[in-house]
C-alpha cells in the first residue's frame, strides 16, 4: 500500500507540476509539449528528480491508449467541410509525404549516425509524422487565423499521417528482425490494413452513435462510452490485422459529423481527455529518456533534425502540393509547421521493443529531433504565418458565447449571449424573429422581454436557435471592429455587390471587359476562377484592380471586395498544372495579342508609304479579365 501510495503521488504530481508550468508557456509562448518533456527529463534519473524508469513495454502500452484516445478526438472534432477543402493534398502528404520524409532521412541517418539502411530508414519512419496537437495549440495561443484551405490542410495531415507512419514502422521493424518480404506481400499487408481500419472505423462509428442515441444513457455515462468504443475499435482492429489508429481515427471522424447525443458535453470531454494524454505521453517519455546517452551522437542526430526541419519536409511539401492550387506562401508554411512529437517518440520505442542492435539509438535520435523540431518550428510558427502574410484579418470584434444544449433530439440549442457594446444588438438594430431573445438578465436580474428593449450593453441573451444560425446571430450580438489599412489590403478597399455583372463593373469604374464574362455576375465569375471552391481572400485581377472574395456564408460569397492599388497579393492561388481550358484561353489571349501587334506595325508601314499595303480589316482586340493563371 505504501509503495502504491508513493508512485500515485508521484504520479500526480508531475501532472500538477506540468498544468502549473503550462500557464509559463501561455505567457511566454512556449510550445507546451516542450514543458511536458522537460518535467520528464527533470524528474528523470539523470535529473533532479532520480526517478529511474526503463520500462519500455509499459511506456509503449500507456502511450498508444493515450495515442488512440488523440486520434478519436482528432476525428471527432474534424468537420466533413474541411475534407471537401482539402482533402486530396492532405491525404497526398499523409501517404506519398511520409515516404518521402521517411527515404530522405533514412539517407541522412545512414551516413550521419553510420546505421545500415533499413535501421537508418526507421529514423525517418519515426520522424515522418507531424504533431496535430502541438501545431494548432501554438496557432490558438498566437490568435493565429490562417485560410481555411492551408489550415484544413495541416489538421487533416496531421490527423491521418499516424497511422501511415506506423504501419511503416511495423513493416521496417519486421524486415530487420524477420527479413524484407516481397513487395507484393508488402503491399498486400498495407492494403489490408488500410482496407480493414476504414471499414471497422466506420462500422464502429455507426455502432457506436447508435448505441447513444438509442440507449439514452444518462449524461455522466456516454463520455465513458465512447472512450471505451474508442480503445475497443483500436484493439479489435489490430487483433483482426488492420491498422487501429485509422480505424480510431475513422470513428471519431464519423461519430462527430452526424447527430450525437450530448455532443457538445462530449466534445469538452474528449478535449480535456486529449490533453491529459498528452501530458501523460511526454512525461513519460521524458522519463524514459536517458541524457548522458546523448553525449557521442548528440551532433549526428542535430544533423538528421537539420536535415528533416531544411530539406525532408520542405521536399515532400513541394512535390505532393505541386499539382494542387497553392500560392508559394502557402506552400512554404505549411512545409514549416511540421512539428514532430509524442508519435514519433512512441514510434522510436518499436525498434527497441523489437530487440533491434540499435534500437536505443533510433529512440536517442528521435528524441533530439523532437526536441528541435519544437524548439525550432514551434517557437517561429506564429512569426512565420505573419512573415508570410497568411493571417486572415478577423472581420469581427469578440463574440461571448455560451451554448447549452437541449435533451433529447431537439434541433434546437439553448445559447447565452453577452451584447456586446458596439455589436448591432446594442445599437438598437431590430432582430429578426429568429433571433429575439426568450430571457435578459440585466445588472443580475431577470427583466421582462417587453421592458429589456432596447438592449444595453452587458445584458445577457438567451435564446433558442439551430445550430446553423450560431455565425448568424454571431454578428448581432458580437462586437464590430472597422477594417484597418493592413485589413483593406487583405479584404479590398470598396465593397460589391456580388450579384452585378461584369459589365456593369467595367463600365461603371471604367475597366477593360472580357465580352465572354460580360454577363457573368461577379460571384459566378469568382466561383468559374476557382474551380467552385472560392474562400476568403481568393482574388481575380481585372485590369488595374482585383476582385476579391471578401464574405462568405454556406460557401456562398455574400460581397466582394475591391483593391483599387493591389498590393503584392500572398493568398492568390497559382495552379502549377493548368486545366486545358486555362491553356487554350491564354494561347487565345496571346493570338489576339500577337496579331494586334501586327496589324499595328502594318499601320505604321501604311502611314509611311499607303501603296505598299492594301487596307486590311481592323482585328478585335478581345480585352480580358486577367485570371490568377496569367503571367506577373
Amino acid at each position: 500500500m505504501e509503495a502504491v501510495s508513493y508512485i500515485i503521488l508521484i504520479g500526480s504530481t508531475l501532472l500538477i507540476v506540468s498544468v502549473l508550468t503550462s500557464y509559463l508557456a501561455l505567457r511566454v509562448g512556449a510550445p507546451l509539449l516542450l514543458i511536458f518533456l522537460g518535467i520528464g527529463l527533470l524528474a528523470g534519473e539523470d535529473g533532479i528528480g532520480q526517478i529511474s524508469f526503463n520500462d519500455a513495454g509499459s511506456a509503449f502500452l500507456i502511450g498508444s491508449m493515450a495515442l488512440a484516445v488523440i486520434l478519436f478526438e482528432s476525428g471527432f472534432d474534424t468537420k466533413l467541410a474541411s475534407y471537401k477543402a482539402a482533402a486530396w493534398p492532405a491525404m497526398t502528404l499523409a501517404t506519398v509525404g511520409v515516404a518521402v520524409t521517411t527515404g530522405v532521412v533514412g539517407v541522412a541517418a545512414h551516413w550521419l549516425l553510420g546505421l545500415d539502411w533499413t535501421e537508418a530508414l526507421l529514423v525517418g519512419a519515426a520522424c515522418s509524422s507531424t504533431d496535430a496537437a502541438a501545431v494548432f495549440f501554438l496557432l490558438r495561443v498566437g490568435g493565429i487565423t490562417l485560410r481555411d484551405r492551408v489550415r484544413s490542410t495541416l489538421e487533416i495531415e496531421s490527423g491521418s499521417n499516424d497511422p501511415v507512419a506506423i504501419m511503416l514502422t511495423i513493416l521496417l521493424v519486421e524486415a530487420a528482425t524477420h527479413g524484407l518480404a516481397s513487395p507484393a506481400a508488402i503491399v498486400g499487408e498495407l492494403v489490408l490494413a488500410f482496407a480493414l481500419g476504414g471499414v471497422m472505423g466506420l462500422a464502429g462509428g455507426w455502432l457506436l452513435v447508435a448505441f447513444i442515441n438509442k440507449a439514452n444513457f444518462e449524461s455522466g455515462l456516454n463520455p465513458v462510452v465512447t472512450l471505451t468504443f474508442a480503445l475497443f475499435i483500436f484493439a479489435v482492429t489490430n487483433v483482426l490485422g488492420g491498422s487501429g489508429y485509422l480505424a480510431v481515427y475513422a470513428a471519431g471522424l464519423y461519430a462527430g459529423n452526424v447527430r450525437l447525443r450530448g455532443a457538445l458535453e462530449l466534445r469538452r470531454f474528449h478535449s480535456g481527455l486529449t490533453w491529459l494524454s498528452q501530458i501523460v505521453m511526454f512525461v513519460m517519455l521524458g522519463l524514459l529518456a536517458t541524457p548522458r546517452e546523448f553525449a557521442g551522437m548528440i551532433l549526428p542526430a542535430l544533423g538528421v533534425a537539420a536535415v528533416l526541419i531544411l530539406v525532408a519536409r520542405p521536399a515532400a511539401v513541394w512535390m505532393c502540393l505541386l499539382p494542387f492550387r497553392f500560392s508559394v506562401r502557402e506552400t512554404s508554411f505549411i512545409a514549416w509547421v511540421g512539428l514532430r512529437g509524442a508519435v514519433s517518440l512512441l514510434l522510436a520505442l518499436v525498434p527497441v521493443l523489437g530487440g533491434l542492435e540499435n534500437g536505443q539509438l533510433i529512440f536517442n535520435t528521435a528524441f533530439v529531433v523532437v526536441v528541435v523540431s519544437l524548439l525550432v518550428q514551434g517557437w517561429t510558427i506564429g512569426s512565420m504565418a505573419r512573415a508570410l502574410e497568411l493571417i486572415v484579418p478577423p472581420r469581427r470584434g469578440p463574440v461571448e458565447r455560451v451554448e447549452l444544449e437541449l435533451p433529447g433530439n431537439a434541433d434546437q440549442e439553448l445559447v447565452a449571449y453577452t451584447v456586446h457594446g458596439k455589436s448591432p444588438a446594442a445599437r438598437g438594430q431590430r432582430m429578426p424573429r429568429w433571433a429575439k431573445p426568450s430571457l435578459v438578465i440585466r445588472s443580475g436580474a431577470v427583466v421582462p422581454l417587453h421592458k429589456a428593449k432596447p438592449l444595453q450593453p452587458g445584458d445577457h441573451v438567451y435564446l433558442f436557435t439551430p445550430q446553423h444560425r450560431l455565425p448568424l446571430i454571431d454578428k448581432l450580438y458580437g462586437g464590430s471592429r472597422a477594417l484597418d489599412q493592413n485589413d483593406r489590403e487583405f479584404y479590398g478597399d470598396l465593397v460589391l455587390s456580388p450579384d452585378a455583372t461584369v459589365e456593369q463593373i467595367a463600365e461603371m469604374y471604367g475597366l477593360p471587359l472580357s465580352l465572354p464574362n460580360a454577363r457573368l455576375t461577379l460571384r459566378d465569375l469568382l466561383r468559374n476562377e476557382f474551380g467552385g471552391s472560392c474562400e476568403l481572400g481568393d482574388r481575380v485581377r481585372m485590369g488595374g484592380v482585383e476582385l476579391i472574395v471578401r464574405d462568405m456564408e454556406d460557401d456562398t460569397i455574400t460581397s466582394v471586395g475591391m483593391a483599387l492599388e493591389p498590393a503584392r497579393v500572398t493568398s492568390r492561388r497559382r495552379p502549377l498544372y493548368q486545366r486545358i481550358a486555362d491553356v487554350g484561353g491564354r494561347l487565345r489571349g496571346w493570338w489576339n495579342e500577337h496579331a494586334f501587334r501586327r496589324w499595328k506595325e502594318r499601320e505604321k508601314l501604311r502611314a509611311r508609304r499607303p501603296e505598299a499595303l492594301p487596307p486590311p480589316a481592323e482585328p478585335q482586340r478581345e480585352e480580358r479579365v486577367e485570371s490568377r493563371n496569367d503571367a506577373a
